[in-house]
């Protein structure tokens, strides 16, 4: 298999790190905003109830997913036609700080904040979603296609240390506890911030705004751009006819296409997941800030790790057998999830609910839920790195950024749909067991058509 010359050049140590660090910039929006602090707290202190936050939060879900499948296939036939993708990284990047940092109005029980936050988070989520589709289109530049899995893997795993280390700063310095007024850690709130009025909590917003702007300048000092092919007002024209003719033809790429239709549909599941995974333990559990950070943490711990791992199982075994083995795993842990309940596991399972004074994750039920917890994380990482890898190995070179929105547009064109329907159905049924319960069948038929991809033989980026 060997790589077109005008793909890859040999690049400077510093210009890999400066792209890995981009991971490392972006995780903590989705580490404190989407999932484990701004969401929850979003859920059950600003919205009226627990099970109308997770509608809510569902629907901004959607819309933003809506956003990012029309956007992203567009823009990068756009920026393949005109060679640069370092703009439109900085472009969105101003939409994760801009809507990150207004999260930090949404002051608890206030009806009036509920509206200006949702479209906040939305916009974060288009800028770092979009974002990360012109950092993907990066990757064959900097390394040969023997180590892409290892770049690939490498990529989460800093991106889950900087979700990490994001979520340790919050919890330990910043996020208190209502009741004690203190953090993780025991201390007092840094900068006065009050533990009555959530404000650790909503600080999560700017925090993640300040930790993109810091942490993706290497990727703009060292890491080597593509030059630039066309101006502006010509990549647009030539973009979008070059993306109607692959839109057209798509059928010739017969395994990059059917990849990007069991993408959409697992991918789905994975949004949904990270989505209410927080939320879900809110409302079932009585989670607040610190037990739910907690969980964040050692879920991102494991995450590095099977990131990491998984990088080099691709590189040995493959990506689409990586692929496979994690929606297995996380097929069971979506039932292991339902089985749970406050006072009950395995569905049939009697067990004492947590009573007062019993410590963190006092309940059996609670440490099920971390354990299955876990599990979601060990394989989380090696399924979405693996994935990226693979539409490399499948992708036609020349239109590499098209298909990396076209992975975008896959992995967003029904997202809208995956937490539409489990905001629905929880609002229909008052129940969010029942919302989460929609998972299963996306990670299942996800599966089913990967199988039937070929990766061998393909007309991929890197024949």
């Amino acid at each position: 298999m060997n790589i077109p010359s005008h793909v890859f050049r040999l690049v400077p140590r510093r210009a890999i790190w400066g792209w890995v660090l981009f991971e490392w910039a972006v995780t903590p929006f989705f580490t404190l905003v989407t999932t484990f602090v701004y969401a929850p707290y979003f859920a059950a202190a600003l919205a009226p109830d627990p099970a109308r936050g997770q509608a809510l939060w569902g629907f901004a879900t959607s819309a933003a997913g809506l956003a990012i499948a029309v956007l992203a296939p567009v823009l990068g036939a756009v920026a393949d036609a005109a060679g640069r993708r370092k703009p439109w990284i900085a472009g969105f990047g101003a939409l994760i700080v801009l809507g990150s940092a207004t999260l930090w109005l949404g002051k608890p029980g206030d009806p009036a904040a509920i509206a200006p936050v949702l479209v906040a988070f939305a916009l974060g989520a288009v800028g770092a979603q979009c974002a990360t589709v012109f950092a993907n289109a990066m990757m064959p530049s900097l390394v040969p296609p023997d180590r892409l899995g290892r770049l690939s893997g490498a990529g989460w795993a800093m991106g889950y240390a900087g979700g990490l280390a994001s979520l340790l700063l919050t919890l330990g310095f910043i996020a208190a506890s209502p009741p004690t007024g203190r953090t993780l850690l025991g201390f007092t709130p840094i900068f006065g911030l009050d533990p009555a009025l959530h404000e650790g909590d909503r600080a999560a917003g700017p925090l993640a705004a300040l930790w993109f702007v810091l942490f993706v300048l290497p990727l703009f000092l060292f890491t080597p751009d593509q030059p630039m092919k066309l101006p502006l007002r010509t990549a647009v024209r030539h973009g979008l006819s070059t993306l109607a003719e692959t839109l057209r033809h798509l059928p010739r790429y017969r395994d990059a296409a059917l990849f990007l239709l069991a993408n959409m549909i697992y991918a789905d599941g994975l949004v949904a997941l990270f989505a209410f995974g927080g939320i879900y333990a809110a409302g079932t559990f009585g989670w607040g800030t610190i037990e739910i950070g907690v969980f964040g943490i050692l879920l991102t711990l494991t995450g590095a790790i099977g990131a990491f791992v998984g990088g080099r199982l691709d590189d040995r075994f493959g990506s689409k057998p990586v692929i496979l083995g994690g929606l297995l795993i996380l097929t069971l842990a979506a039932l292991a999830i339902l089985s749970v309940d406050r006072d009950r596991i395995a569905f049939v399972i009697a067990v004492a609910p947590a009573e007062p004074g019993q410590g963190l994750y006092g309940s059996a039920a609670e440490r099920a839920y971390v354990a299955i917890g876990l599990a979601i994380g060990l394989v989380v990482g090696p399924l979405q790195a693996a994935s990226r890898t693979l539409l490399v190995r499948l992708a036609p070179a020349e239109r590499l950024t098209q298909f990396f929105g076209l992975f975008a547009l896959s992995a967003k064109v029904t997202s809208f749909f995956g937490p539409f329907l489990v905001a629905v159905v929880t609002a229909a049924t008052a129940s969010q067991k029942a919302g989460i319960s929609v998972l299963l069948g996306f990670f299942l038929v996800g599966a089913f058509l990967l199988t039937r991809v070929r990766v061998s033989g393909g007309s991929g980026a890197l024949r």
